[in-house]
């Protein structure tokens, strides 16, 4: 198994706190990293394992690790942990502490990729105003369509936040001791 095969559910993780069938329970999730031998270091693993809780609707689990790792990456996943809550305004101070986080490049064009079949214009127009990803912008889109109920839009950022949570683990994977 690998990092990525960890991130298999038959659907992508919602925009809420409610649990999806088809994910893994804490004890599954650790024994499957425990498989995987060593990682990078202490803090990719405390990352990874956080970014992996997430995926599977651990969000108290997520939590108390976001709470534990400092800097621009413990605050981003401090962040996404708040948004799916909902706590729009704490999830939006903890953005404020990521800063302009590498990730955000890569995002960018995976949501242009993503939003790209038109279907949601003023969607993408939101999210991409200036070709950077704009982390206060996706966390209004995700209160907005979960208040309208708009199927369409919430399916199209539960994408986002899926390839958001990819590329997190991505970069975690790579971080150095």
């Amino acid at each position: 198994m690998t990092l990525r095969q960890l991130l298999n559910t038959p659907e992508p993780p919602t925009l809420g706190p409610e649990r999806r069938p088809g994910t893994l329970a804490i004890t599954q999730i650790n024994a499957q990293l425990k498989k995987l031998g060593q990682l990078p270091s202490a803090s990719s693993e405390q990352l990874l394992r956080a970014t992996v809780y997430l995926w599977h609707d651990h969000l108290e689990e997520a939590h108390s690790i976001a709470q534990e790792i400092g800097g621009p990456d413990g605050s981003y996943l401090h962040g996404i942990m708040h948004r799916r809550e909902p706590d729009y305004g704490n999830a939006r101070y903890w953005f404020n502490r990521v800063g302009k986080h590498p990730c955000f490049i890569q995002l960018a064009k995976r949501a242009e990729e993503i939003l790209g079949s038109g279907k949601i214009p003023e969607l993408a127009r939101s999210l991409n105003k200036s070709a950077q990803w704009d982390p206060y912008a996706f966390i209004a889109a995700c209160e907005r369509a979960l208040q309208k109920g708009n199927a369409t839009e919430i399916q199209q950022l539960r994408q986002i936040q899926a390839a958001e949570l990819e590329i997190l683990l991505e970069h975690f994977a790579a971080m150095g001791p």
